[in-house]
C-alpha cells in the first residue's frame, strides 16, 4: 500500500495536479487549501507525510510546518516553493521541514521524495511500537517477541518445571547462560545456589580439583581441603559452560559423577554425595565431536536429555532494533549521556548487519555507540566500521564471461561452504541445511580436501 499525503497547497488547481500525479503512482491523497484547513484534518487523519507549499496566506508554510513538527514530530514534512535559493532552503530545515522542493518539480521526483518519507515515518513507528511492547517482553533477559524467542521462553518454562539434566547449544553470544539461568530461577531449586563454571577457561587438573574439590595434601599449595563445584552446588544448579571442550580425560570422571551423584576429591580417601541438577552448554556440534571421538558419547547421551537451541541473531531480524534500544536505555544513564533514541539510518544499518557475533556484538555495538556519540539521538558514524560498511554476502556461481564458468561441482563445493560459514562450522546443522546427511556431507568434505 503506497503513502498516505496530505497536500497543502493555496491554488487548488496545483493541489489537483499533484494529487492526481501521487495517486497515479500509489499513494492515497487528502488535499487542503489552506494551513488553517490543513491542521483541522490533522486532527482526525493519519497521514505519512505532507507536502506544504511555503507561499500562503494567513499562515505560511513556514509557520505551518513549524506547528506540525511541534504537534505531530514523527510526522515528515516536505516543503515547496516557486521561489527556491538556499536560504529559503536553509529556512525551511531549520523549521524542521524533512525535505526541500524548488517549483516546479516533476511528479517523479516528488513522488520519490514522497516514498522516502513515509519509509522514515513508518521506520520511526516501528521503533516506537517496539519500545512500547518492552513491558510484553519476559523480564528474564532474553528479549525478542519473534516466534523463535517465544516458543523458547515457553520451552524454558517447561524446562525448569523438570529435574532432568538440560544440554544447551548455540553459537557464542546467544545467551546460553542466561537461558541456564532462567532455568534454575524457574524451579524448584531457585532458593539453591546457581554455580557457573566454563569448562574451556583452565587446564585439565585444575578442572578436575574445581569440580571434585580436593584434600589436604592432594598436591603443592594444597594446605587445607577444599570443596568442589559438584558440592558447593548442593540444593541447586550446576552450569558446565563450554562443556564440548573439556578434556577427554576427565570426561569419564564427569560421566561417573553424574550417574552415581557422588566424587571423591582430588586426593581424598572417600566420597562426598551432592544433590545437583545440572545443566550443560556449548558451542560445538557434540555430535561431530563423538563421531570424531572427541567427545564420549555416553556423556553426550547423558548431557542431550533435554536439548535446547538458542537462536542465532540472524535468524530472528525483527529483535534486533528491540535489544538495540533496550540496550541504548541501559547504559545511556552509565555514561551519563541523555541519547534517547537511533536515526532511521542507524535502525536500518543494524537491522541490515548478520551479527556474527550475536546479541553479544549487538550490546557492544551500542555500547561503543553511545560512548562515543555526541547528539542525543544515535548515528551511523557512530556504529563500528564493520556495520557501517556491511554488505550481505553473496555466491559467484558464474557470470557473463565464459572464462569464469564452473563445473556443477565447484558450484556445489562454493555452496557448501558458505553454509558451513553461515553456521559456524557445526556440520550436524550444515547438513540439515543442505538436506543431506552428515556421513554424506563428511565424504563430500573430504573429497574437496583432496582436491
Amino acid at each position: 500500500m503506497g503513502p498516505r499525503v496530505l497536500f497543502v497547497d493555496d491554488e487548488p488547481e496545483v493541489c489537483e495536479w499533484g494529487a492526481a500525479g501521487l495517486r497515479r503512482r500509489g499513494c492515497t491523497v487528502e488535499w487542503r487549501t489552506s494551513a488553517a484547513d490543513a491542521i483541522a484534518y490533522l486532527e482526525g487523519g493519519d497521514p505519512e507525510v505532507v507536502v506544504t507549499d511555503l507561499s500562503m496566506p494567513a499562515m505560511s508554510g513556514l509557520e505551518f510546518c513549524q506547528r506540525v513538527v511541534a504537534n505531530r514530530p514523527d510526522l515528515p514534512v516536505i516543503v515547496t516553493t516557486a521561489f527556491g535559493s538556499l536560504d529559503v532552503a536553509i529556512g525551511a530545515i531549520r523549521s524542521g521541514a524533512y525535505d526541500f522542493l524548488s517549483k516546479p518539480f516533476d511528479i517523479d521526483v516528488l513522488t520519490i521524495a514522497v516514498e522516502r518519507a513515509a519509509q522514515n515515518h513508518r521506520l520511526r513507528a516501528e521503533v516506537k511500537r517496539l519500545r512500547a511492547e518492552r513491558t510484553s517482553v519476559d523480564a528474564s533477559g532474553l528479549l525478542g517477541e519473534s516466534t523463535v524467542m517465544r516458543e523458547l521462553r515457553a520451552l524454558l518454562g517447561q524446562v525448569s518445571q523438570t529435574p532432568s539434566t538440560a544440554l544447551i547449544t548455540g553459537e557464542s553470544g546467544t545467551g546460553k547462560e542466561v537461558a541456564a539461568r532462567i532455568i534454575h530461577d524457574r524451579s524448584a531449586r531457585k532458593d539453591g545456589p546457581f554455580v557457573a563454571i566454563n569448562c574451556a577457561a583452565m587446564p585439565e587438573a585444575l578442572l578436575e580439583a574445581e569440580l571434585f574439590g580436593h584434600a589436604r595434601g592432594a598436591f603443592t599449595d594444597a594446605k587445607v581441603a577444599r570443596p568442589g563445584l559438584f558440592t558447593q552446588a548442593d540444593g541447586g544448579t550446576l552450569f558446565l559452560d563450554e562443556v564440548g571442550d573439556m578434556p577427554l580425560g576427565l570426561q569419564s570422571k564427569i560421566l561417573r559423577a553424574l550417574e552415581e551423584r557422588r566424587v571423591r576429591p582430588v586426593g581424598g580417601m572417600g566420597e562426598v554425595p551432592f544433590d545437583v541438577r545440572f545443566v550443560a552448554a556449548t558451542n560445538h556440534d557434540l555430535e561431530s565431536a563423538v563421531e570424531e571421538g572427541r567427545f564420549r558419547a555416553d556423556l553426550f547421551y547423558r548431557l542431550n536429555v533435554i536439548h535446547i537451541a538458542m537462536p542465532p541473531l540472524r535468524e530472528r531480524p525483527g529483535d534486533v532494533v528491540l535489544l538495540a534500544q533496550r540496550f541504548l536505555e541501559e547504559l545511556a544513564p552509565r555514561f551519563g549521556k541523555p541519547v534517547t533514541g537511533m536515526s532511521v539510518a542507524v535502525v536500518g544499518r543494524l537491522s541490515a548487519y548478520a551479527w556474527p557475533g550475536n546479541v553479544r556484538e549487538l550490546r557492544n555495538c551500542i555500547e561503543r555507540a553511545v560512548a562515543l556519540t555526541r547528539f542525543a539521538e544515535l548515528t551511523v558514524d557512530d556504529l563500528p566500521e564493520r556495520v557501517r560498511a556491511y554488505q550481505p554476502s553473496h555466491i559467484v556461481v558464474a557470470s557473463e564471461q565464459a572464462s569464469e564458468l564452473v563445473t556443477l561441482e565447484e558450484v556445489e563445493r562454493r555452496y557448501i561452504g558458505r553454509v558451513l560459514e553461515a553456521v559456524q562450522g557445526n556440520k550436524t546443522l550444515a547438513a540439515k541445511v543442505l538436506g543431506l546427511d552428515r556421513a554424506t556431507l563428511y565424504r563430500k568434505l573430504e573429497r574437496y580436501e583432496h582436491k
